[in-house]
């Protein structure tokens, strides 16, 4: 079975507060739910219609299970996600502190993680050479072996060969304390720039990619790695796309943020909703973050994450152009 869309990488449970404007030491309940880029991104993808799978490792324990439960539940095939004895399922906290403030704190992350214990003879190379779109991201890069599953599961399909309808994506999310030194994870992603076909990062995690810049030298920095489509996200002014023919800017939609932790991977699923969709890019940038901003305006991620539906009726609020022939 081929899938729209595979994930690879990180998951965890996050536990976030159920009180608002608070420090974790004064918070008194909690919320428990999947948690983890990639496995967000996924399930984003899921509730947009996509044939979603994730691959991840978890702990043998009962957060490992209730992860897997998750997946099924959100309709991510859970297939690829295997135990590791001996480690524990990592748990992620956050304050939430609108809106701007939102700080995490992993758990169980380290000297290492179960999702960084994906090895490269374990990855189905058939199911990562016949997905629309593989996504995967800078954290998963931090650590041997699944430094190596990445890049096999890239390289089982050379960004030469892919279909007109098929993707690579690398999320440059990168998070200094997974890495000894920005040194360090720009060697990294620089070999793996030279597999994909899209990249998407923030002012940050493009200056680690490929230096520091303005938006567009950034971009054509990574367009000159190879890419096809860079993608920067310019925080209060929106996100801006550029290929080899076009550049396009779309506007943030505004919202009242609650917590804008999963703002990211929801826009991650519905980027990808919209390339499988044919839309263009503009549209494509359009739908992700209005994608984005309805998580940024609800307190959890995986559980927040919008239908279809829901994304359209926001664009139409806002006077943005729904995708002609959209139906889902």
């Amino acid at each position: 079975m081929s899938h729209d869309v595979v994930t690879m990488g990180r998951i965890s449970v996050d536990i976030y507060p159920n009180e608002i404007g608070m420090g974790l030491e004064d918070v008194t309940s909690f919320g428990k739910y999947l948690g983890g880029s990639p496995a967000n991104v996924a399930v984003a993808a899921a509730r947009h219609g996509e044939s979603a799978a994730l691959i991840s490792r978890t702990g043998e324990d009962p957060f490992g299970t209730y992860l897997h439960r998750e997946l099924v539940r959100y309709g991510v095939d859970d297939t690829f996600v295997t135990p590791v004895p001996g480690l524990q399922t990592p748990a992620t906290f956050c304050a939430i502190m609108p809106p701007e403030d939102f700080p995490l704190y992993f758990y169980g992350r380290f000297p290492t993680a179960p999702d960084l214990q994906i090895r490269p003879e374990e990855i189905d190379t058939a199911t990562v050479r016949d997905a629309r779109i593989l996504w995967s991201t800078v954290t998963g890069l931090c650590q041997e072996p699944s430094r190596s599953a990445q890049l096999a599961a890239h390289t089982a399909r050379p960004r030469e060969q892919l279909r007109p309808d098929q993707h690579t994506v690398l999320d440059l999310d990168y998070r200094p304390m997974f890495w000894a030194s920005e040194e360090e994870a720009r060697e990294q992603v620089h070999e793996l720039l030279r597999h994909v076909s899209i990249a998407i990062g923030n002012d940050k995690e493009c200056a680690v990619a490929v230096g520091e810049g303005t938006p567009d030298e950034q971009a054509d920095r990574l367009l000159e790695a190879g890419v096809r489509i860079a993608v920067v996200k310019l925080g209060p002014e929106g996100v801006m796309a550029k290929t080899r023919e076009e550049r396009v800017v779309s506007a943030p939609v505004p919202v009242e943020t609650v917590n804008g932790l999963g703002a990211g991977d929801s826009f991650g699923g519905a980027f990808c909703h919209g390339l499988n969709q044919g839309w263009p890019l503009e549209q494509v940038l359009d739908y992700a973050n209005a994608a984005g901003a309805i998580v940024a305006s609800r307190i959890s991620c995986s559980d927040a994450m919008p239908t279809p539906d829901e994304v359209f009726q926001l664009l139409r609020e806002r006077g943005r152009a729904v995708p002609e022939g959209a139906t889902r």
